[in-house]
């Protein structure tokens, strides 16, 4: 069911209510993922290239500082997929981001929020693509752009299979590091309790503060960090486009949503506790995974090669997630007239193949970055991911704000699953992602991503002008 399907008022959202929980017919996808495949795809979807690459810049910005970044950070996470989770309990669909987008703010958001989402996991492929060419230089030495060449060539064909599979396959991703993470925890815990290995006799918890304190570069080292802080948040919104194809949505995507807080608290701010305990933070420098770094200074040769293992696999599930998202969302924006009707088309296990394979020949893109700059393509990409990403996170935001406005007046059906503390946390976290990107101005690193949004919302605009002009229909959805 798509969005223009929707009526205006209590009668019409009632009954898009009622459709999304009895089948996905309308959608043309199958209800195959089980609660047990939700709940890791929800865990591992905040386990990627930010926290295993991504936070080796960040310890060298902001020192041991880096873990109160990761902790209000993980708070404004909280009351983002809190704000998720009350719209999906009102009407859970595959293309939910567009979907509200269009149903709350007005048919353009909608064109917008599906593009841009689309756009953020073709980059955020292409960025994990990168990371995982980076861990193949741990065991040889081969060009980067080959083995990023290989992966996205064997993702592309991994997300050809059901849903199913693709379920299971990022059930056992996610298994393998959260369990790597848990080992590292312990390990580390061991270290400073009972002082083993080359680290045991250095160990120590004054290490988060004793070595120029614990805001070694000042509040302003910590704050122009939060880029990449955000990025490695960036994809728990994943659970939400799993909606469409979940077999229980009200029950199941609650509970993955309600995980978050122990989630944050325990991958990563846990995490870099303990091995900024074990390790100075001096000690680490940027483009080096701190968790292979970390074992490589406690002498645990054959650590490092199993973690860095373990954040080759990290990396490969967010790229595998990206290409399933990508062609869900360009097949949302077709059935809403918004996209080429070619992506509506569904192989027989209801898989997109002509969004996906679109996706991922663009994905194709990050084998040439590699080629051309194998040493700066992590930082490129992950600037410009950010911004789109956190575009999605607006509007979540901005619909739940405008969602409780009506159903609170009685004109929609209210949620089973409400934001505590909304509009007020709504808010906050509006307010922490503008703070966000006034960072990203001033860090001449991440300033790219903010030279390159404003062509890509005059992409859009030209685009919708010409759709629309084509097309009434597709802005017939007028705001509500």
């Amino acid at each position: 069911m798509t969005s223009a399907q929707v009526d205006k008022g209590q009668g019409g959202s009632q009954q898009a209510a009622e459709a999304a929980d009895a089948t996905t017919s309308g959608e043309g996808y199958q209800r195959a993922l089980g609660a047990r495949q939700i709940q890791m795809i929800a865990i591992g979807g905040a386990i990627g290239t930010g926290l295993f690459l991504g936070a080796g810049k960040a310890i060298a910005k902001a020192g041991p500082s880096l873990i109160l970044a990761y902790a209000i950070a993980g708070l404004v996470i909280f009351f983002i997929m809190r704000a998720l989770g009350e719209l999906l309990m009102y009407r859970p669909v595959s293309g939910s981001f567009s979907e509200y987008a269009r149903e709350f703010v007005g048919p353009f958001a909608g064109f917008v929020t599906g593009w841009t989402y689309w756009l953020f996991w073709v980059v955020t492929g292409i960025t994990e693509v990168t990371a995982a060419a980076q861990y193949m230089t741990f065991w040889f030495d081969i060009p980067q752009w080959v083995s990023a060449l290989i992966f996205t060539i064997i993702l592309y064909g991994v997300n050809l299979i059901s849903v199913k599979l693709f379920g299971e396959l990022e059930f056992w991703f996610s298994m393998v590091k959260v369990t790597a993470i848990v080992g590292m925890i312990l390990i580390c815990a061991g270290i400073l309790t009972l002082g083993f290995s080359d680290a045991g006799d250095t160990a120590s918890v004054t290490h988060l503060w004793a070595d120029g304190g614990f805001f070694p570069h000042g509040i302003k080292g910590t704050l122009m960090t939060l880029q990449i802080v955000m990025f490695a948040f960036l994809a728990v919104e994943l659970v939400g486009v799993t909606a469409g194809e979940s077999k229980d949505p009200k029950t199941v995507l609650p509970k993955a949503i309600n995980t978050v807080p122990w989630r944050i608290a325990v991958f990563y701010v846990g995490a870099l506790i303990m091995i900024l305990a074990v390790v100075p933070w001096t000690e680490f420098q940027p483009g080096i995974s701190p968790f292979v770094a970390a074992f490589q200074k406690m002498g645990l040769g054959i650590g490092a090669g199993i973690v860095n293992f373990v954040v080759l696999t990290a990396a490969l599930s967010s790229c595998n997630s990206g290409m399933y998202s990508t062609g869900r969302m360009l097949r949302d924006l077709a059935l809403n007239g918004q996209g080429p009707k070619f992506f509506t088309r569904l192989t027989k296990s209801g898989t997109p193949l002509i969004g996906t394979t679109f996706s991922a020949a663009l994905m194709l893109v990050g084998v040439w970055i590699n080629y051309q700059w194998p040493g700066d393509a992590f930082t490129y990409v992950v600037s410009f991911a950010t911004i789109s990403g956190m575009w999605a996170w607006i509007m979540i935001l901005v619909c739940q704000i405008r969602y409780r406005r009506l159903a609170d007046r009685g004109a929609i059906p209210q949620s089973s699953f409400r934001t505590p503390g909304a509009p007020y946390t709504s808010v906050f976290a509006l307010a922490f992602i503008g703070m966000v990107i006034v960072m990203m101005g001033i860090d001449k690193d991440a300033r790219i991503s903010l030279y390159c949004a404003p062509l890509w919302a005059l992409i859009l605009g030209v685009s919708y002008l010409v759709l629309k002009a084509r097309n009434p229909e597709s802005a017939a959805f007028a705001k509500r």
